[in-house]
């Protein structure tokens, strides 16, 4: 199993449902996303588990980039950046099998690959300093 596809693969769906506002067939959206990828049945498995995650606990998710992102609106933050913080937070906080640190830097690689210039940075500034709250 690549898990590092399967996030990919998460982030491209939770992408396409920020663009779309689609929400009706997550599965569908899924299944596509997996097929584009070729991702092994256990890698689906996993960005299912990613995207469902992500989705129930979005709200919660988006106050807490809100409150560490001081100076960045939510709705104005890159797209690819945003989805791949709530990616990346829902691992780091519904995900114990996951360290922490593992969860941190696979998301700045996957910014390095889909996001802008400047993603990794502002990905690894928010995710670090969220780490070290939690360990407080």
């Amino acid at each position: 199993m690549s898990r590092r596809l399967a996030r990919e693969t998460a982030l491209q769906v939770l992408y396409q449902i920020d663009i779309t506002g689609e929400t009706g067939d997550v599965q569908g959206i899924i299944q596509n996303w997996a097929a584009e990828f070729d991702v092994s049945t256990k890698s689906i498995e996993f960005t299912r588990k990613l995207v469902e995650g992500t989705l129930d606990k979005k709200k919660e998710i988006d106050e807490k980039i809100s409150q560490t992102a001081h100076e960045w609106a939510l709705d104005r933050m890159n797209t690819v950046d945003r989805n791949l913080m709530r990616l990346a937070i829902y691992e780091m906080n519904y995900c114990p099998e996951t360290p922490q640190k593992v969860t941190l830097n696979e998301a700045i690689e996957i910014a390095k690959r889909f996001g802008g210039e400047d993603s990794a940075r502002f990905i690894n500034g928010i995710l670090d300093k969220m780490m070290d709250a939690s360990e407080k």
